[in-house]
C-alpha cells in the first residue's frame, strides 16, 4: 500500500543519508485537481551553514531560505536564474537549514497532464526544472507541508539496488570550492526498474 513519508523520515540528522533514501521514493503532487507522481531518479543534499554550496551557508536567513530553518518534511521551493522552479525537502531539526534538491523523476501518473504543462509531445523530466514545471510546482507553494495533500512523497516499496546508484559531487556548485567536490548527488537509472 502507497503512504505519506512520515516527518521522522525527514527529521534524521543526516541529510546525505536522507537524500540517497529519497531515491525510488515517489513524488506526488495534486494541483486543480489533477494527480500527478514520478519515482525520485536523483538528488542532491546541502548541508547548511557549514556547506559552501547551500543557500544557508555561515548561517545566512533571508526571506528567501528562512524555511529551510523551519520543521523537517517541508518543502523549499525557490526560482533559479528567474526562470526554473527547484524543489528541495527541508531536513533535520528545526533551526538546522538543511535540504535534499530533487533534480530528477520518471513519471508513473498523470503523463498526459505532464506533456500538457511542459508543452511538449516527448516527457523529459531528467532536470529539477522540468520536473517542477511537469508536476506543476511553482514558488508560490513554497512552504507545503510534505505530509499534507498538495505535494508529498510516498513509499511504494520500489527497490533501487545499491550497486545501481551513483554517488558524485553535485551539477553547478563550481562557486563552492571545496565544497563542491562533495559526493553528495545521487542517482540512478530508471531502466533498472523495468
Amino acid at each position: 500500500m502507497n503512504k505519506k513519508l512520515e516527518r521522522s523520515f525527514y527529521a534524521r540528522p543526516d541529510v546525505v543519508a536522507v537524500s540517497r533514501e529519497l531515491l525510488g521514493k515517489v513524488l506526488v503532487t495534486h494541483v486543480n485537481g489533477v494527480t500527478t507522481a514520478g519515482i525520485i531518479t536523483e538528488t542532491e543534499a546541502y548541508m547548511g551553514a557549514v556547506d559552501r554550496a547551500s543557500h544557508a551557508y555561515g548561517g545566512k536567513v533571508t526571506p528567501r531560505n528562512k524555511i529551510m530553518y523551519g520543521q523537517a518534511g517541508h518543502a523549499y521551493i525557490y526560482l533559479c536564474y528567474g526562470i526554473h522552479h527547484l524543489f528541495n525537502v527541508v531536513t533535520n531539526a528545526e533551526g538546522v537549514a538543511h535540504a535534499v534538491l530533487v533534480r530528477a523523476i520518471h513519471p508513473v501518473e498523470g503523463l498526459a497532464t505532464m506533456l500538457k504543462r511542459r508543452k511538449t509531445k516527448t516527457l523529459t523530466t531528467g532536470g529539477p526544472g522540468t520536473l517542477t514545471q511537469a508536476l506543476g510546482i511553482r514558488t508560490s507553494q513554497n512552504g507545503a507541508d510534505l505530509l499534507g495533500n498538495l505535494i508529498w512523497i510516498e513509499e511504494r516499496h520500489i527497490v533501487v539496488p545499491q550497486e545501481a546508484i551513483i554517488t558524485g559531487p553535485r551539477i553547478g556548485v563550481d562557486y563552492a570550492g571545496v565544497d563542491a567536490l562533495l559526493p553528495y548527488r545521487f542517482h540512478f537509472n530508471p531502466r533498472i526498474l523495468a
